[in-house]
């Protein structure tokens, strides 16, 4: 049976190079969000490990189903009863000297319901500042997507967001999840209008995770996670530092402004 409704909440964080502590940092924020209601939480890309340099992923990296980091997010999701979607997490790959980032979400069960490697790797450079992913992440090669009892929900990672060809390729679903780790420069600049187009040109919830400060390792993430709704009009916000945010998806919200701009049905291409 499809409910009409679900509580959905993004949090976000300000990770560092420890992962002991940025996993309690992360429990502490799950269960305030439970507390509140959330049946479905989202942690930001790089929740459990913001490093000094990028090949320091690879040392913590963790096999499928066997890992410290894994268990964790499967113990929260049955200590809560919640649907978790585990941000992204450092995850072994054929090439020994990268891994891929990964994301899986787990049902109230604390069993996998879907597993994404993201796709699109960031690489930006302009003036001293300069970022390449592919250094140390190989990129995954598929799209992913998982049903919930309040509809399909179709994952994304950060750079992810710029590529709307990936969103059109997840079908018609009713809440696509962005974790990220969005630089400052480029978060301020395209964050929001992002975000804001994906909910628009899909028709559906927008929620999307953060990392939202000044890192140990020098690096500064925009924040502002928050929640989009199917007109393209913002739920809730958090400009930075570590919180929760939350809101209601409701699907007849969805049914209303697909039912007024029949958009998706119009689709040629």
């Amino acid at each position: 049976m499809t409910e009409t409704s679900v509580r959905v909440a993004a949090i976000q964080m300000v990770s560092t190079p420890d992962v002991e502590r940025n996993l309690a940092d992360a429990e502490v924020l799950i269960a305030q969000a439970a507390e509140r209601g959330a049946h479905l939480i989202a942690l930001p890309e790089y929740f459990c490990f913001m490093g000094r340099s990028d090949r320091e992923k690879v040392a913590i990296r963790e096999r499928e189903g066997n890992g410290p980091i894994q268990a964790f997010l499967a113990d929260q999701a049955r200590r809560h009863g919640v649907y978790l979607a585990g941000g992204t997490l450092p995850l072994e790959c054929p090439d020994p000297d990268r891994v891929y980032n990964t994301s899986f979400v787990y049902g109230p069960d604390g069993r996998v319901l879907a597993r994404y490697d993201k796709i699109h790797l960031f690489n930006f450079r302009r003036g001293t500042e300069s970022y390449d992913e592919a250094l140390s992440i190989r990129p995954g090669t598929a799209p992913a997507s998982f049903d919930a009892p309040w509809g399909r929900v179709g994952l994304s990672t950060c750079y992810d967001l710029r590529f709307p060809e990936l969103y059109r390729a997840l079908g018609e679903v009713d809440l696509i999840l962005v974790p990220a780790a969005f630089t400052y420069t480029t978060g301020k600049a395209h964050w929001e209008t992002l975000l804001r187009a994906r909910a628009i040109e899909n028709q559906c919830y927008v929620l999307a995770p953060a990392q939202g400060g000044a890192h140990p390792n020098g690096r500064r993430t925009w924040g502002h996670a928050m929640l989009v709704d199917p007109w393209g009009e913002i739920q809730a916000v958090l400009p930075e530092g570590p919180g929760v945010v939350d809101g209601t998806l409701d699907r007849a919200r969805i049914a209303d402004v697909r039912s007024a701009l029949p958009a998706l049905r119009h689709r040629v291409l």
